[in-house]
């Protein structure tokens, strides 16, 4: 039986940053949805032979944590068109060591939103391997794993330095933003969770 979706206190024992690889393992585990399971497998053995595996210089890859943001009350995802990459992204970013990768997820929301109040989901919506290729950096791996947060009803998004815009987009909007296609399972299955949520 699949659990149900939930949303869990910013200040939840859950959302400790930690080191613990296994930890990492759990949650990719606990990943609940369709499509990504190639992924999940690939993450789960690079994580069994790399002991720096949530360091942004482990190669070929690194664990990752993405937010797909949504706000109920309008039932719109956060996108942010990113300065590096130069495209429309959901908000997201290097674990730095923190295998919590919800804490990592909710922690990227909040830098590259200045949204408050906003709360995580469990479990994991997506799990995703894509190739990045910034300016001055050799090519490389992100191995994303990916959490539904909820913003505040009505909530505005401030940016930073790391992107360029960000728009509130409607699921019938996204059709028309050249993403790819684990950005699109992404946003499916957290439409779908966020509309199950209370």
């Amino acid at each position: 039986m699949t659990p149900s979706p939930f949303a869990i206190d910013p200040n939840s024992a859950a959302l400790v940053p930690s080191q613990d690889r296994e930890l990492a393992r759990q949650l990719l585990h606990a990943a609940q949805g369709e499509g990504f399971e190639s992924h999940r497998s690939r993450i789960l053995e690079l994580i069994d032979e790399h002991d720096d595996i949530a360091v942004r210089t482990c190669r070929p890859g690194h664990l990752t944590g993405s937010a797909f943001v949504v706000d109920p009350s309008r039932m719109s995802c956060l996108m942010l068109f990113h300065t590096k990459l130069q495209r429309w992204l959901q908000p997201g970013g290097h674990a730095d060591g923190d295998t919590n990768l919800a804490h990592v997820a909710l922690r990227e929301a909040q830098e590259e939103t200045g949204l408050n109040g906003l709360q995580v989901v469990t479990p994991a919506i997506d799990v995703d391997i894509h190739l990045v290729d910034p300016p001055k950096e050799d090519a490389h791996l992100h191995l994303d794993v990916r959490y539904l947060i909820i913003a505040q009803a009505g909530s505005e998004p401030q940016g930073n330095h790391e992107s360029q815009a960000l728009q509130w987009v409607t699921e019938a909007e996204l059709v028309d933003f050249d993403v790819d296609d684990g950005l699109r399972r992404m946003a499916k299955a957290g439409f779908a969770a966020a509309s199950t949520l209370g």
